[in-house]
């Protein structure tokens, strides 16, 4: 789309065993970290990337955000949950089981974002954080083209009746009700919501359910798996 690209990840394709069979992209789930080398390879490799010009995540479910112009190389990987660049060539990476990735674009100013949103990173303000992040750096909203991809839906995010006010209290587009009628947060909806007010309108939300789904990761549903990758990059 106008040079930006977004991809995200299934479970297949890998090196990983049980539990984690077969492409964990996640490095800190307790997989080989051979393995998870190996994955990281493939995946970059098909979709045409270099494999060490991908940035990744210390992701904590929180609001901050880092901007990076190069791969971390020798220096420690961050603590945050969202990474923006105006380097074209350099893929940005989210992982996710479960929680939100959110690809953000502006190919016209050439500006692009990953976004780790789970409920607690939603309600903390990482997905505003990082269109502000964008916006500093030339963006526009009215610009920008977003993909959320696989997570948990608002039918099968179970939650209790007092977090599913707190969250509403925060995102009322985030309440929701499980398909057997107990209380649920939609964080992608809550996800969407937010960059809709914030006038990004260009959006595109994955139909896959993590938990509902074979083919992908879920924390929620397997507790010891592994993790998808969502990647954006500017040619």
């Amino acid at each position: 789309m106008n040079g930006a690209h977004f991809a995200f990840t299934d479970r297949w394709g890998g090196v990983s065993a049980v539990p984690y069979e077969e492409l964990n992209l996640g490095g800190a789930v307790g997989d080989d970290p051979e393995a998870v080398r190996t994955n990281r390879e493939l995946a970059a490799k098909s979709l045409g990337l270099e494999p060490a010009r991908v940035v990744w995540m210390n992701q904590v479910h929180g609001a901050a955000v880092a901007e990076v112009d190069a791969p971390w190389g020798d220096r420690p990987v961050p603590e945050v949950d969202a990474v923006v660049t105006s380097q074209r060539g350099l893929a940005l990476a989210v992982l996710t089981a479960d929680c939100t990735p959110v690809l953000l674009a502006d190919p016209v100013a050439g500006i692009v974002a990953a976004v780790h949103a789970g409920r607690p990173g939603m309600v903390a303000g990482v997905v505003p954080a990082a269109v502000r992040a964008m916006t500093e750096l030339g963006a526009e909203p009215g610009r920008i083209v977003a993909r959320t991809g696989p997570a948990v839906c608002g039918r099968c995010y179970e939650v209790p009746d007092a977090m599913r006010a707190e969250v509403a209290a925060v995102e009322p587009a985030a309440y929701s009700e499980t398909s057997w009628g107990t209380p649920a947060v939609d964080v992608t909806a809550g996800v969407h919501a937010q960059l809709e007010r914030l006038g990004v309108h260009d959006r595109v939300q994955s139909p896959v359910c993590t938990i509902e789904s074979g083919d992908h990761f879920s924390y929620r549903r397997d507790r010891t798996t592994g993790r998808l990758a969502g990647y954006v990059w500017l040619d």
